[in-house]
């Protein structure tokens, strides 16, 4: 996708959902040399996981790491 790693963390910094944050900071940790292994640990994610996100970024893109809320209850309150 042609994004640096500065790009990773620069949307990382600015995303409104914490999952979103994670996702993309696990990438720029990847892309700075560190394993999903050490990325697993360090985030309490299993490294397959971390090999997940890196891959569905891979074929599709930033967006595809943006959390969506996909069911359950809406929140009781929102954020505005």
């Amino acid at each position: 996708w042609n994004q640096s790693s500065s790009i990773l963390r620069q949307e990382a910094l600015k995303a409104n959902h914490a999952r979103t944050r994670e996702r993309l900071m696990a990438l720029y940790e990847i892309c700075n040399g560190k394993s999903a292994t050490q990325v697993g640990r360090e985030t309490r994610r299993n490294p397959q996981t971390i090999m997940e996100w890196v891959h569905r970024y891979n074929i599709s893109g930033i967006e595809v790491l943006r959390y969506q809320h996909t069911g359950g209850h809406p929140p009781l309150f929102q954020n505005r």
